[in-house]
């Protein structure tokens, strides 16, 4: 695919993002986070030359060997991955953007020691298991909002713009929804949230369409 195939085909791509957001309303806006795991360096650069800045990656060594591959470009990078305790520091190291995975009152805990030490700040998400999956991360929709409360006023150095969560993993189009639902919900609760990350290739549509304003696209955006 040559440069203008691939611009093309990324329009299309935002036009599905546009089509979704604008049943929810015109003033509701959504922000691509490319995610590229499975994608080199030299991907990443032509996906950003056709406009795309946000890049997510999912481990921690991806990240800084990205991240300083393309160190001349002005890119936004989040992190999506589980983080592990012994990774903290490699990771606030990069000092990401956003920190998608925060997924236990735990890791807030031990982030905040080092974010402390360090002298420094993590926007994070707090992310929950709305399908209730044991396969997946996160705190259960039950308590979220109270954990959530308890970062905000024990974790000074942890900034939480919001909450993400990974729909059910199943054909179910109902099950996804009511998944993506669960978590809006919440989201709508908290005070200052202004991320709600729902929504990765297969299903971004519906998550936008159930309150999502940020997606993660990872094989749609880079055609693979």
């Amino acid at each position: 695919m040559n440069e203008i195939e691939y611009k093309i085909y990324i329009d299309s791509v935002i036009r599905r993002v546009e089509t979704a957001r604008l049943k929810v309303s015109d003033h509701h806006i959504v922000k691509i986070v490319a995610i590229s795991k499975y994608s080199t360096s030299d991907e990443i650069e032509k996906l950003y030359k056709i406009g795309q800045r946000a890049f997510g990656e999912n481990k921690v060594q991806d990240l800084k060997t990205k991240s300083i591959e393309l160190e001349e470009l002005p890119l936004e990078w989040h992190f999506v991955g589980n983080l592990q305790k012994n990774k903290i520091n490699n990771l606030l190291d990069i000092n990401p953007s956003l920190f998608h995975a925060l997924d236990s009152l735990d890791l807030a805990h031990e982030l905040q020691k080092k974010l402390e030490a360090k002298e420094m700040t993590l926007d994070a998400l707090l992310q929950i298991n709305s399908a209730k999956e044991e396969s997946k991360h996160g705190v259960m929709p039950e308590i979220a909002k109270a954990v959530y409360e308890q970062i905000q006023s024990e974790c000074p150095n942890i900034n939480l713009k919001g909450v993400m969560s990974i729909g059910a993993h199943t054909e179910d189009k109902e099950i996804i929804k009511k998944s993506f639902e669960t978590t809006y919900d919440i989201y709508k609760e908290l005070k200052g949230a202004s991320i709600c990350s729902m929504g990765m290739s297969g299903d971004f549509e519906l998550a936008i369409e159930c309150g999502s304003n940020m997606v993660r696209l990872g094989s749609l955006m880079f055609n693979k």
